[in-house]
């Protein structure tokens, strides 16, 4: 028997190659993208202090025991996979599980998550880091009225490109841009978007629908 080498062009090489990382690198990112990971825990004495008095003080509406810190993945704003904490009321904690696991999956962009006591428990210095966070110990903001997250029942997502809209304007310089909904911006919470859905799936109301002021970054489990 006798074999013919027949001559193969280059150019003929080069396409067989380029199809062939075209098929395997999306399979390749799909096995690389880490798996979302969540655990709700009792806290620890060591983040009992850390949280007192600054985050928690004797006479808050809930006591420290009936609180749990919840640490989740999620997709940072450079689109890398992160882990952050939050600290909620134990009542609510399975519904930011699935929560986060709803934003994971749309891949929704969060600056940060620190608990509110690497700030001092200073809402206006979390919100000037961008940083997303839940329960502080604290009245609504010119009123002797507990604020939602006082119960740990509320949560404030990327309150830069979300801010708090009264009369058209907001108290953060950098938020200003984002005073105007449109067009969408990454980390924003828009009507119709999968960030608003994901905490509307378990029954959170959010604050871009109050009807006097707007309070984009914020949703709550009662609505308020």
């Amino acid at each position: 028997m006798v074999c013919l080498a027949l001559p193969v062009s280059p150019k003929l090489i080069s396409l067989a190659v380029i199809t062939l990382l075209a098929l395997l690198v999306p399979m390749n990112a799909l096995a690389a993208t880490p798996k979302f990971r969540a655990n709700a825990a009792k806290l620890t004495p060591a983040q009992r202090d850390a949280m007192t008095p600054s985050a928690w003080r004797p006479g808050c509406p809930v006591h420290l025991r009936d609180l749990r810190r919840v640490t989740v993945s999620y997709w940072g704003f450079g689109g890398r996979p992160r882990r952050g904490a939050i600290v909620v009321h134990q009542d609510v904690a399975r519904d930011v599980v699935q929560i986060f696991r709803s934003l994971y999956r749309s891949r929704i962009a969060i600056r940060k998550m620190k608990p509110i006591e690497r700030f001092g428990g200073n809402d206006f210095r979390s919100i000037e880091a961008d940083n997303t966070s839940a329960f502080n110990c604290r009245f609504v903001d010119g009123t002797r009225r507990w604020s939602q997250h006082a119960y740990g029942r509320a949560i404030d997502i990327n309150p830069l490109e979300n801010p708090f809209v009264s009369n058209g304007r907001t108290s953060h310089r950098r938020s200003v841009p984002f005073v105007r909904r449109r067009p969408y911006r990454k980390g924003m919470a828009v009507q119709g978007g999968s960030m608003v859905a994901a905490f509307e799936a378990v029954g959170w109301g959010w604050g871009g629908r109050w009807r006097n002021v707007k309070d984009y970054q914020h949703f709550s489990a009662t609505g308020r």
